[in-house]
């Protein structure tokens, strides 16, 4: 079956436009996406690599810098990112890759500034919550309880997101995507706990769509 381009092609129309309406040139995005596959398979080296030269494009700025995160690089991710934010200062993902650099760094205060900002910007977000709850446990035994609530709140985000999972596999369904369906019915799977009653929902559909989808 042919899976949905729809997500991948207006995402790369998107930062089209974004690339455009900011002086940039099209070489610029071409650049990013390429990056981008490199950065999906595991391949961070060559990701900085590629994109060494970067100094404007706020997308492969942050990329870079997640990318030298992620490889232990802290002070270039810093620089990467605080690049980013100097093009953009509301961008989240620079802000959150930059607070973990503060927490892995020792910078605790910074780090703390970043996710309050972060949380302010979105309180529902799962990784900022996963962060906010990281940095209250740093704290010792007095963070426990605000860790905890962090991470409440982080699963039930997290429900919330299989909710959307489960709703984008019905209309795949309907639109006669059936593989496409099963792959979100799994992601929200994962995301569910496994007393939630919304496994019901997404065992019976996924029955549905294997009883027809392979006869």
């Amino acid at each position: 079956m042919k899976r949905n381009n729809f997500l991948p092609i207006f995402f790369f129309y998107s930062l089209l436009f974004s690339c455009a309406s900011s002086g940039s040139n099209e070489d610029a995005l071409l650049l990013y996406m390429r990056s981008l596959d490199l950065y999906r398979t595991g391949r961070f080296r060559e990701t900085v690599s590629m994109l060494a030269s970067e100094s404007s494009f706020v997308p492969s700025l942050v990329l870079r810098g997640k990318a030298e995160f992620i490889l232990g690089d802290t002070g270039a991710a810093e620089g990467s990112l605080k690049r980013a934010l100097g093009l953009k200062p509301n961008d989240f993902e620079a802000m959150l890759f930059l607070a973990r650099v503060y927490r892995e760094t020792g910078n605790r205060n910074e780090a703390q500034e970043l996710s309050d900002k972060l949380l302010g910007e979105n309180s529902m977000d799962i990784r900022a919550l996963r962060l906010a709850s990281d940095l209250s446990r740093d704290r010792g035994v007095s963070g426990e309880a605000a860790a905890i609530v962090f991470l409440d709140r982080a699963v039930e985000a997290s429900m919330e997101s299989a909710l959307v999972f489960l709703d984008r596999a019905r209309l795949r369904w309907i639109g006669g995507n059936p593989s496409a369906a099963l792959d979100d019915l799994e992601r929200a799977r994962v995301l569910l706990p496994r007393d939630s009653p919304v496994n019901r929902a997404v065992e019976n559909l996924e029955s549905i769509i294997r009883e027809i989808y392979d006869d």
